[in-house]
């Protein structure tokens, strides 16, 4: 695309700039495939921004009065509208999937559609990306959060499990945590104190830097766990890595038995679409039974939601989403472009060279 915008620009120092740089990106989007959502400044031009004809990664529009001059517009693109708030924008909507919007140097939003596209948003984002107080795709990340926890609850009835006490592991996990308490009926507690000075674990490039890192994260208090059958819940359980220290956390406090609840379905495939999953090997789902899992985290019983449940519950909340990318939970690529050999190559030797398993 730069080199077709730059080509068109010194071939025609006369032509519509704008259009030229519509056509560029409409030019990108025929030949890039994958996930993406990007602004960019063009310099004389504006601000420019797009996303990808599947809509994997959010992209919203807002607006406000401009402080100068309240008869004129000021334009804000960012990935989630939880920004607009302290800057004083509203939300406009969603940049659609396969969309350009360009802000003039005048302040003129100007948008066109550049390819037939089909919103198939990443589910991972409601789950542990967002921020709770976003809305992506007319989602609410809180809303799909409290009903992944409703919908675990009737699953974990079913087990019958002897709990005292459920405890979320924060910060992501309590409006599923604050549900499924509601549900059973049993006492919500803060029983983790984070550490707000560490970064989180799951983003941290090594095994050893996670380990070091979980211990100075969270603490347990010991008034809750003393002598109660917890049960725990995550928003999800990726590599096992900061679970089974917790599990451990909990014991010492004085648990007498530790439940596991994760609000998503164990992750088992590599994500291609820009979260650093790359390989299957990192996965403490990968060739391991629910029971396995358990087992090696140390827990006393597990339970994962349903990938349908999961899905379901996106649905419900808006019914125009026929499909979600789940890939990293069901292997289903919606790029349509993603075989066993590129994910064979990309864990041997792209991003999941030398990455090692739970």
């Amino acid at each position: 695309a730069p080199l077709t915008f730059n080509k068109e620009l010194r071939a025609n120092p006369d032509a519509d700039v704008d259009k030229i740089v519509f056509d560029a990106v409409t030019h990108t989007m025929k030949k890039v495939k994958g996930a993406y959502s990007c602004i960019t400044m063009v310099n004389q031009v504006g601000l420019f921004a797009f996303r990808d004809p599947n809509g994997i990664r959010p992209l919203v529009l807002g607006q406000r009065k401009a402080v100068s001059d309240e008869d004129k517009d000021e334009w804000c693109v960012a990935s989630e509208d939880s920004a607009f708030g302290p800057l004083g924008f509203s939300r406009v909507r969603d940049v659609n999937p396969g969309e350009a919007i360009l802000i003039t140097e005048e302040g003129k939003m100007v948008s066109r559609q550049c390819v037939n596209a089909e919103l198939s948003p990443c589910i991972f984002e409601y789950i542990y990306l967002a921020r709770p107080d976003s809305t992506l795709n007319s989602i609410s990340v809180y809303e799909f959060q409290l009903e992944l926890g409703r919908r675990l609850a009737r699953r974990i009835k079913k087990r019958e499990w002897e709990i005292d006490v459920v405890v979320p592991v924060p910060d992501g996990s309590r409006p599923s945590a604050i549900e499924i308490a509601g549900e059973l009926d049993l006492p919500y507690r803060e029983g983790l104190v984070k550490n707000r000075y560490v970064g989180r674990t799951f983003i941290m490039p090594d095994q050893r830097t996670r380990e070091l890192s979980v211990r100075r994260k969270l603490n347990a208090m010991r008034s809750v766990f003393n002598g109660k059958k917890v049960l725990l819940v995550d928003d999800s359980i990726v590599r096992g890595t900061t679970m089974s220290q917790i599990v451990q956390m909990c014991r010492n406090a004085g648990a007498l038995e530790v439940y596991l609840a994760s609000a998503a379905p164990p992750v088992k495939h590599p994500n291609v679409y820009g979260v650093d999953m790359p390989s299957r090997q990192e996965f403490v789902a990968h060739q391991r039974s629910e029971e396995e899992v358990c087992e090696y985290l140390g827990a006393d019983g597990l339970i994962y939601q349903s990938v349908e449940d999961m899905l379901q519950a996106g649905r419900s909340m808006n019914s125009q989403i026929e499909r979600f990318d789940a890939s990293c939970f069901d292997g289903d690529y919606v790029s349509g472009d993603i075989d066993e050999a590129y994910l064979e190559a990309l864990s041997s030797g792209g991003r999941g060279k030398g990455r090692k398993g739970s």
